[in-house]
């Protein structure tokens, strides 16, 4: 049955491969070669297959090539389109970096106004209370002044009834003691002059009184004045960090209490005013100073309370964004995985800056962190500054915002330099940029 399925297969592929000789002849021998069927159909395949390939590969290579133009050129749009952005990102944090010194610049221009206008309100007070005491004693001049005049014509109409009482010597003797009438006329002269002096003297105290109290009224507007001033400069001061504070989920009377519990150096809260030592009740005024005062220690609590919490930036040069907190894909394995923190991408050695006052906890190197700097704040806040190529802090040490921890680096696990910055509260890790942002809203 094989010889036969055989012999028929080899009939068809007579058909189309007849069996040919190739005949190789010499100078002495002729000889041939025999071509079978089935060699001939195999040599075609072969054939076949190299000609397929040749055309596949050939095709293979020019959509590589088209497909590498596009692709080139699809990349340089991107990178223009890249370029663009971080230009633009450039600009505009530019432009925030200026707003934000231009605000610090009125911030402390108007803490300076406040210090001037307290100045100015104090000494105005007490010039205040100079001049009301003032009109008191002259008050009571005149009122000593007017008792004495009211004597004097008491005593100068009983000496003019004793003269018109007759003139004789009896009467002379009780009025003048025996004295001759031009001693009586001196008397009477001279008390007349006194009399004369003391009404002088009311009327130029009554005319003192009169401009002290116009004095005063002035003062009041100008104090007025400047407690209008004192309390806006107060609202536009105060306003903007209690914004901040609960812009980044900070509670402010929780953070106010703690700061005038445990804060005992300079700027502790300031002394209430009193005018009066004699058990008055505190006039308007002062209840008005009392209240900017009080207002005043609560926006330097808010500075000490800001210096102490992370609103500012760790990085100061130019930088941009790489990586965002929230899901990510990891750089590394691809997965999706849990970013705790920003990055932020510059040159190697860039300098890093601790964006609050604290105390360095750990200072070395942490597994995937690389070298790793944490710093302790208040309110229970901890930031970490990871992947650094220099330290330049220690683990105890206290450092303030602004103050030089480090350098930029690639150390751990990273794909290349960058600043990994985390805000943790409680141990547990928030977004870094809620704090950046509120600071860019206030400074």
């Amino acid at each position: 049955m094989r010889n036969g399925l055989g012999t028929k297969i080899n009939s068809i592929l007579e058909k189309y491969f007849p069996e040919r000789r190739v005949f190789l002849k010499s100078d002495t021998d002729t000889r041939f070669i025999r071509l079978r069927p089935g060699t001939q159909l195999l040599a075609f395949a072969g054939s076949a297959l190299l000609v397929a390939w040749a055309i596949v590969a050939t095709a293979i290579i020019l959509m590589d090539s088209i497909g590498a133009g596009n692709f080139r050129e699809q990349a340089k749009r991107d990178q223009k389109n890249y370029q663009a952005r971080l230009h633009e990102l450039s600009s505009q944090r530019d432009s925030r970096a200026e707003e934000a010194l231009a605000a610090q610049e009125r911030f402390n221009a108007a803490l300076a106004q406040i210090s001037v206008m307290q100045s100015e309100l104090l000494n105005s007070e007490t010039h205040r209370r100079e001049l009301e005491t003032g009109i008191e004693v002259i008050q009571a001049t005149l009122r000593g002044t007017m008792k004495d005049r009211e004597a004097a014509r008491t005593k100068l109409a009983e000496l003019e009834e004793q003269v018109q009482s007759g003139g004789s010597g009896t009467a002379l003797a009780s009025a003048g003691g025996g004295a001759p009438m031009g001693f009586v006329a001196e008397a009477l002269a001279a008390t007349a002059a006194e009399r004369d002096q003391i009404e002088r003297d009311a009327q130029d105290a009554l005319l003192a009184a009169d401009q002290m109290q116009q004095q005063i009224a002035v003062m009041k507007d100008q104090n007025d004045q400047i407690f209008r001033q004192l309390e806006e400069a107060m609202t536009v001061s105060v306003a903007p960090l209690d914004k901040m504070f609960r812009a980044a989920g900070m509670p402010t009377e929780q953070i106010i209490n703690q700061i005038r519990r445990g804060y005992s150096g300079q700027g502790g809260p300031l002394t209430p005013l009193s005018f009066s030592t004699r058990g008055e009740e505190a006039s308007a005024d002062t209840l008005r100073a009392n209240r900017i005062l009080s207002e005043m220690d609560r926006l330097n609590l808010y500075r000490i309370a800001a210096e102490k919490a992370p609103f500012a930036n760790p990085v100061k040069t130019a930088f941009r964004f790489t990586s965002q907190f929230g899901p990510r894909r990891d750089p590394k394995t691809g997965g999706r995985r849990m970013h705790k923190g920003v990055d932020f991408a510059a040159g190697l050695g860039t300098p890093l800056y601790a964006t609050a006052d604290g105390v360095v906890v750990h200072a070395g190197w942490s597994s995937g962190y690389g070298r790793l700097v944490k710093i302790q704040h208040e309110f229970g806040i901890e930031t970490r500054y990871a992947h650094l190529s220099k330290l330049r802090v220690k683990v105890g040490q206290r450092v303030s915002r602004g103050q030089r921890i480090g350098d930029m680096g690639a150390s751990g696990r990273v794909t290349g330099v960058h600043l990994h910055y985390e805000v943790r509260v409680g141990g547990r890790a928030v977004n870094p940029m809620i704090y950046i942002k509120a600071a860019n809203d206030v400074f």
